[in-house]
């Protein structure tokens, strides 16, 4: 990443990728250093941690994959929490989340969320407790522009992304610009439909907001190794700053 007149490739950054597990053995990441464990719940609702994080879906791979395309000099640690179905919890991300940030994660990846408002104050107290400890958490909106979690928390950076869009670009939805009860009018235009299936290509087959995430982790990445000395709250407005503004007016451009 271009930064400042210099190259930034993710150097000493550690980045945690909350997800399905990731497959060691992708020849995408036979460079790269890859850490991690799983985390199931107890019949009591307590974390139970776990060393074996293989990923039997895919999708943490190609998400690793895709962050250590832009930040391949980052370590990358891996957070099992979904099975081969890709079925999780709210209470499983949260788990994640404290684990990763108590971890030493700088950048922590969700690409997915919950649409369950019971479940916001449990996520926030988790993502709160990861800034404190200097993590920026990234993670993806709603495909449809729908509340989701912990997307739309505010310690955190939700992404969305368009199908028209290259995933090299990204994109700030600025509040005063959208607000929430217009979102639905802006979802065909503005929003791509999450991990929709595509040729086979440089993405691999996931598209949309999880995979806009996974890209903007990477970017993040390159930020903190750029401004070390950075708050998570700095770090967000840089990118905020480098990000472009969709103007409805003259359309997204």
């Amino acid at each position: 990443m271009r930064f400042r007149g210099n190259d930034y490739d993710g150097d000493g950054i550690t980045i945690a990728i909350i997800d399905s597990g990731v497959d060691k053995n992708d020849p995408r990441l036979s460079d790269v250093e890859v850490d991690g464990w799983n985390i199931s719940l107890s019949a009591t609702g307590h974390a139970l941690l776990g060393a074996e994080f293989h990923d039997n879906n895919g999708h943490g791979t190609e998400i690793a994959a895709a962050v250590h395309r832009l930040a391949p000099k980052a370590k990358l640690f891996a957070v099992k929490i979904m099975d081969a179905r890709l079925k999780t919890s709210a209470d499983l991300m949260a788990a994640g989340i404290e684990t990763a940030g108590r971890n030493g994660a700088h950048v922590i990846n969700l690409s997915l969320g919950t649409p369950n408002m019971g479940k916001a104050l449990l996520l926030r107290d988790c993502c709160a407790l990861a800034v404190e400890s200097g993590a920026v958490v990234l993670a993806a909106a709603h495909p449809k522009g729908e509340r989701a979690y912990p997307a739309d928390l505010p310690e955190t950076v939700g992404a969305a992304s368009h199908p028209d869009c290259p995933l090299e670009k990204f994109y700030y939805f600025a509040p005063h610009r959208f607000p929430r009860k217009e979102r639905g009018n802006l979802t065909g235009k503005f929003l791509g439909h999450g991990y929709s299936t595509s040729e086979a290509g440089d993405q691999g087959p996931y598209r949309g907001s999880g995979m806009a995430t996974a890209c903007l982790s990477a970017r993040m990445a390159c930020l903190r190794q750029a401004l070390p000395k950075e708050t998570p709250s700095g770090l967000i407005e840089t990118l905020r700053q480098l990000a472009l503004t969709p103007v409805p007016e003259i359309g997204y451009g």
